[in-house]
């Protein structure tokens, strides 16, 4: 059988309890891209805020509308939350049928790919809750191209030219980063 192989990045809020998926982009080797930003709630986003390096790191590539909010101490403040009139901001459950249909949509078996690939693999996988719960033919695993290019010696690789933080600009990097290092494999 065939391997499709999808280059694929999250950004997400971990606090080392649980991992609140926050954005996916996805990029199929024959040129398909998918990309969702989480609708989440106000709770979710107000943590999202409150963590100094998402907030600066991510937020900034997110469609997103201002909401008041009275803090724990009964003063107001302001939360950034997602924008729920575009297109891209989704329900949780729409995003896991959705990623679920794209990533089985192709010709082979899907193979996933990421760059230090473990927590994204683990936001992809919690879409649909315990790893027991994996759709049928979704990996239960994603291959690292960070280890790869370690395997081949850390050759340089390009910096990414735009949008680091943004997970469709990080996929679509990804697959950069995959077809210099299928170009360098012995």
């Amino acid at each position: 059988m065939s391997i499709t192989r999808f280059f694929y990045d999250c950004e997400f809020l971990e606090d080392g309890h649980t991992i609140d998926l926050i954005s996916i982009g996805i990029v199929a080797d024959d040129g398909r891209e998918y990309y969702a930003i989480n609708q989440g709630d106000l709770a979710m986003w107000a943590r999202v805020n409150q963590h100094a390096w998402v907030a600066e790191n991510v937020l900034p590539h997110l469609p997103t509308k201002s909401f008041e909010v009275i803090r724990k101490d009964g003063s107001q403040g302001v939360c950034l939350a997602s924008d729920i009139s575009d297109p891209l901001v989704k329900p949780i459950e729409q995003i896991a049928r959705e990623v679920r249909d794209f990533l089985l949509s192709g010709d082979g078996e899907p193979e996933l790919w990421a760059w230090y690939a473990a927590f994204d693999h683990v936001a992809l996988a919690w879409l649909w809750g315990p790893m027991i719960k994996l759709p049928k033919g979704i990996p239960m695993l994603t291959k690292d191209l960070k280890q790869r290019a370690d395997d081949l010696g850390n050759p340089a690789l390009p910096g990414q030219p735009e949008g680091e933080h943004n997970a469709l600009e990080d996929a679509r990097h990804n697959a950069v980063r995959a077809r210099l290092l299928d170009a360098l494999r012995p």
